[in-house]
């Protein structure tokens, strides 16, 4: 990996950015001197490029894609992967099966270009049977999928990296204090270097929406402003409901939730679009902070 210089602010932030994850990713210090949070930012990058090169569904030869392409057969795990698949299960069940890592299959029937193209229910039909979580098996050391199902970390991924990096910079970066974001989703070691709370810019579609203060864990965003289909004044997000096979639609452009953690945050946020129009009333429910930007469903 070639280094990556750190930027010294108008306000005396110390800034690391990076590309992870098809994402802009950035890495705010406060308090650590250069050199120490160099090595810092550049031990943060290589964690989360570890975890992008383990997990991402778009890499030949890693953990994914050989589970992916087990053919039914067990696939050794390791205690990391473990850990995410027992947190993939509780998701699931707590969800009633609307978090599941194996809707991913279905995207192969939706190309979310912002055009009018739906794909023919006869195309999702035909990949339903490839979904659901309640038929992987896994323990402590192996995971078998049935054959033709696939395994998609997408969806807890970029969080997961997040959490990761956090937490280790909370234990390495002494009395200063560091922002963690990727793509959007972010979290901090705590307040900065004197007590007052980050300031956090919210993007809504192509502009700056609300500017929220963050003193402690994380922020997650999920929404439609960049991959969506638009069929007679219908918007189809990107989110798949696992059970129909069908784009959502009817909840808003976008939701920011707040969490201890950003797969907390990332999970709320993503089960709250997939409730639709019911979306609001879903997030409320679980008596955390939220931001939404309107719907973007003219039917």
């Amino acid at each position: 990996m070639t280094p990556i210089a750190l930027e010294r602010r108008s306000d005396g932030l110390l800034l690391g950015r990076f590309t992870a994850m098809a994402c802009p990713c950035e890495l705010l210090f406060d308090g650590i001197a250069p050199k120490a949070a160099q090595m810092l930012f550049d031990q943060a990058v290589a964690q989360v490029q570890a975890i992008e090169h383990k997990y991402s569904r778009y890499r030949q030869g890693n953990l994914c894609h050989r589970i992916n392409q087990s053919q039914g057969q067990p696939v050794a795990l390791d205690e990391e992967t473990v850990r995410l698949l027992r947190f993939a299960d509780a998701c699931y069940r707590l969800s009633d099966g609307l978090f599941d890592l194996t809707s991913g299959v279905l995207r192969r029937a939706w190309h979310f270009d912002g055009s009018d193209r739906l794909p023919e229910a006869a195309t999702i039909n035909a990949l339903l049977p490839f979904v659901g979580w309640d038929k992987v098996r896994f323990d402590e050391k192996t995971v078998c999928l049935p054959r033709g199902m696939e395994l998609d970390f997408g969806g807890i991924g970029k969080e997961y990296a997040v959490d990761r990096v956090i937490q280790w910079m909370a234990t390495h970066a002494g009395d200063g204090a560091v922002l963690v974001n990727l793509g959007g989703d972010i979290a901090v070691t705590g307040p900065r270097v004197g007590g007052q709370p980050w300031q956090v810019g919210i993007r809504q579609g192509g502009s700056l929406g609300p500017t929220l203060t963050l003193a402690g864990g994380a922020l997650a965003t999920s929404g439609d402003t960049e991959r969506f289909l638009l069929k007679e004044g219908v918007r189809y997000s990107h989110l798949i409901h696992p059970k129909t096979g069908w784009a959502t639609r009817g909840g808003p452009g976008q939701i920011t939730v707040a969490g201890k953690s950003c797969l907390q945050a990332g999970l709320l946020s993503t089960l709250a679009l997939l409730h639709g129009r019911e979306a609001e009333a879903f997030i409320q429910a679980q008596a955390v902070p939220y931001w939404l930007s309107p719907t973007t469903d003219s039917a």
